[in-house]
């Protein structure tokens, strides 16, 4: 069905009349012998490498590579300090502070709640299924004239589980906002990205992050994928030089290795596997969740003696036992074969 969405009508008016920040570097392309535009140490940096020099503002050569890549025109990109620098711009675009709603389906991560508090955004909870799937009927009920966004993790955080692609596609069809949906794990999955049903959902935004399978976490680099036109919302609303020089030189770096990258997620899958395999077999676990991320959500007796057990022995997992759906359970992220082998021992080992 046509989905009659209006970004123009979902924006704040202040965003809409925002005259967005111009830097010397968006003032100025090409190639120069001299510059003397932007008040910047002419001499160099203290460094091995020069960082005198304020970085691409829209970070042109990261996301021709990405396009490659991921399949998708670098107009449709914006890269940012992690997702959490996309999330936060989603409100700060279409969610009117005190007025506007946005809806969130628990348990999922938890930074979405963070940023409308920060934002001042009120948040409906719809929790998930007791199969970890979305209460669609309870979506629609939520669903009023304020609300702006609805966010989607799948696979989702921390139950690890895939999100039903056909739910997701009928909230896509008939809710007038935003969808956001966060695909930070998509590359331990089977299930096909959103990021090329773009052309089709003008409301779509999907987010994805290197800090997962490119294991670049402490680079801090995030990506949202988008119509050309919410793009452009986004950097007009972004700091200019949100992702440093030196970040981009190393990402640049990063994505000449793809093979290296998809070989570590085959291991990761096939340790995942493993690991369930062997997990199953201990006494005090009840459960594991299906997984289709690099972690798995184990539900067992005593989950909090468990995690204070590996705690003295070195091991650090996520407590998700007082987490709304997750009651008893831990989250474990897929280690190496030599560090998942290490948990096993210990797990079996605080059994007897």
């Amino acid at each position: 069905m046509d989905n009659p969405f209006n970004l123009t009508d979902l924006l704040r008016d202040n965003i809409k009349n925002l005259v967005p920040y111009s830097s010397a570097r968006d003032e100025f392309k090409g190639e120069a012998s001299i510059l003397i535009d932007a008040n910047e140490n002419a001499f160099g940096s203290p460094l091995d490498h020069n960082y005198n020099r304020y970085p691409d503002p829209l970070q042109h050569l990261v996301k021709d590579k990405l396009s490659h890549i991921k399949g998708v025109p670098a107009a449709n990109m914006f890269l940012g300090n992690g997702s959490d620098e996309a999330i936060d711009i989603l409100f700060r675009a279409f969610c009117r502070p005190g007025v506007d709603n946005v809806i969130l389906v628990p348990p999922t991560y938890g930074m979405y709640e963070v940023s409308a508090n920060i934002n001042d955004v009120a948040f409906k909870k719809v929790n998930l299924t007791k199969e970890y799937q979305l209460d669609l009927d309870g979506i629609q009920e939520a669903v009023d004239a304020q609300t702006k966004l609805i966010f989607i993790c799948s696979p989702n955080n921390p139950t690890g589980n895939a999100i039903n692609r056909k739910d997701i596609e009928l909230i896509l069809n008939n809710f007038h906002g935003i969808v956001v949906v966060d695909e930070a794990y998509i590359n331990f999955s089977q299930t096909r990205s959103f990021t090329q049903e773009l052309a089709e959902y003008p409301n779509l935004v999907v987010l994805q992050t290197l800090s997962k399978a490119w294991g670049l976490a402490a680079l801090r680099l995030g990506m949202a994928f988008a119509s050309k036109e919410i793009i452009e919302v986004f950097n007009k609303i972004k700091p200019p030089y949100n992702i440093n020089q030196a970040t981009q030189d190393i990402v640049l770096e990063a994505l000449d290795k793809v093979d290296q990258v998809n070989a570590w997620i085959k291991e990761t899958v096939a340790e995942r596997e493993l690991l369930v395999k062997e997990l199953v077999k201990i006494g005090y676990v009840q459960y594991i969740t299906p997984s289709d991320a690099n972690f798995i959500l184990v539900r067992m007796d005593n989950p909090r003696g468990l995690y204070t057990y590996l705690v003295q022995h070195g091991i650090i997992v996520r407590d998700r036992s007082k987490v709304e759906l997750c009651e008893g359970c831990l989250r474990i992220t897929v280690g190496t074969p030599e560090e998942n082998k290490i948990l096993l021992e210990k797990m079996t080992a605080f059994a007897g």
